[in-house]
């Protein structure tokens, strides 16, 4: 049967609990700056705190900052929602760092459009001027075969090494920055992907489909193959993923094929879009490496913890550095299958490789000697 609610003039004389009204602690003390619209919680980088820091400090809440009644969440076995043992490197402390680029939802997401505008635009002026149709039909096997299969190693990079690498780092400012580090890969994939399918439908005897037996079957990358699907399978280490991607993969694999392979070639070919693509990608790699340096630099030069942290990245180095090498060698039968020769793949390698060196050097962390270059 149903019930009729009693008339609200009667709820007075329903009998239930006692109301009490009281502060929220917190938000009812009185401290220094109450008065302030500024956060004023952390010390600011510069001589006033920034969008970007007011947006990204502290964010991630922490035991040994804030968050005084411990994590609130916790895995099965008692660990945290975050812990400073999933990396072997240490730090007298996480929250000093701070991304260089000072990039937040905002910024990314206009930078990230931005790139995507222009290149539109790029390929709307091609199509316009029919410049594709110059292109030196070496060059066109090229961008069918092998910077399309560029697609593979950059979506993996994203989606295997820097999405769960951004999880586990210990401050929002740390993962913020492997965050986007990540998008920018899944992006400039995905940009390659639709350059394929614009590239299919412009060019007559293009084929968007063989870029996948390249990366699945074409000994020149099997190195690289190798290379990236070990870099989640071997470990789950966030601060190793990011050293041996950005510090040794990038700079002697990504930034050879990228910049010293695909930028260097496409012009004398006949093509002037391609090199733009591309090149969103490099400034992507410079931005990232920007931070990663910044990072690392604060970890070696630690008080406590620098002599430490110096002996975990020079072990990282013996272990992946051999892996990059190989897959930047096996690569070098793709600077002899253009017609036009632009500079050797020693040349190319050798660029590349005094790059990587310096910055081991600003670092003032060495390659082991039974490593070879």
């Amino acid at each position: 049967m149903a019930t009729t609610a009693p008339p609200r003039d009667n709820l007075a004389d329903i009998e239930g609990p006692a109301i009490t009204v009281t502060n929220a602690y917190a938000g009812a003390a009185t401290f220094a700056g109450s008065d302030s619209r500024d956060y004023n919680y952390f010390t600011p980088k510069g001589r006033k705190q920034s969008n970007y820091e007011d947006v990204t400090v502290d964010v991630q809440p922490d035991p040994t900052r804030h968050l005084l009644q411990g994590w609130v969440y916790a895995f099965a076995d008692g660990t945290g929602s975050y812990s400073e043992k999933w990396t072997k490197l240490k730090s007298s402390d996480w929250h000093i760092f701070r991304d260089p680029n000072e990039e937040w939802d905002r910024t990314f997401y206009v930078r990230e459009a931005n790139v995507v505008r222009q290149f539109q635009h790029n390929l709307a002026i091609t199509k316009e001027a029919k410049s594709y149709e110059r292109w030196d039909k070496s060059w066109v096997a090229i961008l069918q075969n092998h910077v399309s299969a560029w697609m593979h190693p950059e979506y993996s990079l994203g989606m295997q090494v820097f999405t769960p690498a951004q999880r586990d780092a210990p401050t929002n400012m740390i993962n913020n920055t492997i965050c986007i580090n990540g998008m920018d890969k899944l992006r400039f994939s995905q940009d390659l992907a639709l350059y394929n399918l614009e590239l299919s439908d412009l060019l007559a005897d293009f084929d968007g489909e063989a870029h996948k037996a390249s990366w699945l079957n074409d000994p020149a990358w099997q190195g690289v193959r190798e290379n990236i699907e070990r870099l989640p399978a071997s470990t789950v280490d966030w601060g190793e993923q990011v050293f041996a991607t950005n510090l040794i993969y990038e700079p002697l694999v990504g930034e050879l094929f990228r910049s010293q392979f695909v930028m260097q070639a496409a012009a004398p070919h006949g093509d002037f879009l391609t090199p733009l693509v591309v090149g969103a990608a490099e400034h992507d790699y410079q931005k990232n490496l920007t931070w990663t340096m910044n990072l690392l630099h604060l970890l070696v030069e630690d008080a406590e913890h620098g002599a430490q942290n110096r002996q975990v990245m020079q072990e990282w180095l013996a272990f992946w550095t051999p892996y990059s090498v190989a897959a930047a060698r096996q690569m070098q039968p793709l600077w002899s299958q253009s017609n036009v020769k632009v500079q050797r793949f020693e040349d190319s390698y050798e660029r590349v490789k005094n790059r990587f060196t310096t910055l081991l050097d600003d670092l003032r962390i060495k390659l082991p000697e039974e490593v070879k270059l």
